[in-house]
């Protein structure tokens, strides 16, 4: 029991001194050890969001859509390969139903494929990420492409039957079209698994739909057209809802739409599990490893520093009975306070990294990259503990060759 108060009483020391020195700005070591983990912790924190953003399972969303629904199960499909995923059923019934409510402005099911396309007469074929959708009256904005140059509704769909007539339009954004070496009125090859169907470019519109490693090529079509494509037409399926509304009161209508979906606010553009690549974790990896090394670094770097300048105050402490180990201890709970206070302010700072990094994106390429979890606080937090913890290792040895007469001596 007396070690344990022991032990808090050190820390409470360190805590008291630490915060004195800031206070009065009294020793630029200190200031600047808080600095130099405040930093690195900000720069982890900011690329920690991005990479939860990149990695998470994301909805592609239209300009101006208030709501979408996915389902809670989704998992992440790969650029290069199709995988399935769960979908939702009965999507164009469910369209109709939403279409008739007066609150909603549109509503539209997407199913998103990669299908190759080759152009007329060309002797290679590209992936492009196919986009199926029920065209509104109003043209709109999905997946950063216009819709205005597709007929409204779903002819081929037909009530079910799918003999309705193919519009067999297509629109292409630039990055595809440039992938294609197409324009409008060309004739292309859409081809999944075996099956393979002709469409005739509508329009080519400027997209704004990225990845993070460059545009992707995106090609709308009628949904039903796609989904007899991909053999999606028994059960009507769909990966997604999304709906147009200025009514909160719409959203638990919504909610009851589908048991098992996620019904999901924000604005913006995103690609559900566009990737599975290891390109978010190892950003974060790296994030954490930049983050320690460089804390690290100039927290041992200025705390030692910190232990010869305060030689004197040290000597005095052991003159009252503070053992060599008690003074390391405190060398210790002083370095991991400061490394933790600096902790705290990068985190908030990364939250702000965040939110400047999305809007930027937002800003410039229509996109949110980022993504703000609570986790993100105690992680960061936990990190610069860590730093400190490690860093303290050169003080406290720093305090424990410095002889007291020594360093009385000296002063």
């Amino acid at each position: 029991m007396a070690r344990r108060h022991r032990l808090f009483g050190v820390v409470g020391l360190a805590g008291r001194r630490v915060l004195g020195r800031l206070r009065t700005t009294s020793s630029k070591q200190v200031l600047l050890s808080v600095i130099g983990v405040a930093l690195a912790v900000t720069l982890m924190t900011t690329v920690s969001g991005i990479a939860l953003g990149l990695g998470a399972e994301n909805a592609i969303q239209s300009e101006g859509v208030d709501y979408w629904v996915v389902p809670e199960a989704s998992t992440a499909s790969s650029v290069a390969v199709s995988v399935g995923s769960p979908q939702l059923g009965d999507t164009h019934a469910i369209t109709d139903r939403l279409s008739r409510d007066e609150r909603v402005d549109y509503a539209t099911p997407v199913q998103t494929q990669l299908v190759t396309l080759a152009p007329e007469g060309g002797s290679t074929d590209e992936y492009v990420l196919a986009a199926g959708i029920i065209p509104p009256e109003e043209p709109t904005s999905v997946v950063g492409v216009s819709t205005e140059a597709l007929t409204p509704g779903d002819p081929h769909y037909a009530n079910g039957s799918y003999d309705g007539p193919r519009t067999g339009e297509l629109v292409l954004n630039d990055a595809a079209a440039e992938l294609l070496g197409v324009s409008a009125g060309d004739e292309v090859t859409a081809s999944v698994g075996g099956s393979r169907a002709e469409f005739t470019v509508a329009d080519v519109r400027e997209g704004s739909l990225s990845s993070g490693v460059g545009p992707v090529p995106v090609a709308l079509v009628h949904l039903s057209e796609l989904q007899t494509m991909t053999g999606s037409t028994e059960g009507d399926l769909a990966d997604q809802l999304l709906v147009s509304t200025d009514s909160a009161g719409v959203r638990s209508d919504i909610e009851a739409l589908y048991p098992r979906t996620s019904v999901v606010t924000q604005t913006g553009l995103a690609v559900r599990g566009a990737s599975t690549s290891s390109l978010p974790l190892a950003m974060a990896a790296v994030s954490l490893v930049v983050a320690v090394l460089v804390g690290v670094l100039f927290v041992a770097t200025m705390m030692g520093l910190e232990v010869n300048a305060d030689r004197r105050n040290l000597a005095v402490l052991s003159a009252m009975g503070y053992r060599t180990s008690s003074q390391m201890l405190l060398v210790v709970a002083e370095t991991v306070v400061v490394a933790t206070v600096g902790g705290v302010v990068g985190v908030v700072a990364g939250i702000g990294g965040i939110h400047l990094t999305n809007a930027i994106t937002r800003e410039l390429l229509g996109v949110q990259v980022a993504l703000f979890d609570p986790v993100l606080v105690g992680y960061s937090v936990a990190v610069a503990a860590l730093i400190g913890l490690v860093s303290s290792i050169y003080p406290a040895w720093l305090t424990w060759r410095t002889p007291t007469l020594e360093a009385m001596s000296h002063d």
